[in-house]
């Protein structure tokens, strides 16, 4: 799906507070058409009024959304500062396809070299995941999962036809578990790689407005 260069802004919707500091921090140099980040606030629920209501003003009829953020990984060998490009997200009320991962692999790749891209389903919740219950979410597919890209996704399709994707920067793993984020070498890990990415952020955007051939 292409956008229209002259109506195509890029809304990069993440929830916490860390995470908008690490994407203002890395500064919009190098960004195609207007940029917002914004902030939606913790959980699927805040994720979803946040998003359409944004999407409902003046000037985003077309925009590209891309949800971002820090996960959970769901899989054995993930540590935090890999990264997650989701191919869809899922929640209880549907699937979403995303646009353009195979960019984002290879963006990310030459981005953030050494850092470990995954690539696969994207799974939402509306609570912090732990213990067995990853297990039973990594049994359905999902290779990760987090509370707020799901929603974010479902909204931004369901306000209008736009291309969609998620990357995520996992700092909770199985065999790393998070207790608080701002506080262990994992969550740093987490920050620094969340604020180097924003440029591949701007590819992605950049190539929706090529014309196809």
């Amino acid at each position: 799906m292409s956008v229209k260069p002259e109506s195509a802004p890029l809304l990069i919707a993440c929830a916490l507070g860390i995470e908008h500091l690490a994407l203002r921090s890395g500064g919009h140099s190098g960004a195609d058409g207007p940029v917002t980040v914004l902030r939606t606030g913790m959980g699927p629920r805040a994720a979803e009024r946040s998003v359409t209501r944004t999407l409902g003003e003046p000037g985003f009829a077309h925009a590209a959304v891309l949800a971002t953020g820090f996960c959970a990984g769901l899989a054995p060998g993930m540590h935090p500062g890999d990264l997650v490009v989701a191919e869809e997200t899922r929640d209880p009320r549907g699937t979403t396809p995303c646009e353009g991962t195979d960019l984002l692999v290879k963006a990310l790749v030459r981005a953030v070299p050494g850092r470990t891209v995954h690539t696969g389903p994207l799974t939402g919740s509306d609570h912090v995941v732990r213990g067995q219950e990853r297990s039973e979410l990594l049994a359905t597919g999902a290779i990760a999962v987090d509370m707020e890209s799901a929603a974010t996704l479902l909204s931004a399709v369901r306000t209008g036809a736009r291309p969609v994707a998620a990357v995520r920067v996992v700092v909770d793993a199985p065999e790393h578990e998070l207790v608080r984020i701002g506080t262990v070498r994992g969550g740093i890990s987490a920050f620094r790689v969340l604020r180097a990415v924003l440029p591949v952020f701007f590819e992605w955007h950049r190539s929706l407005l090529l014309p196809r051939r």
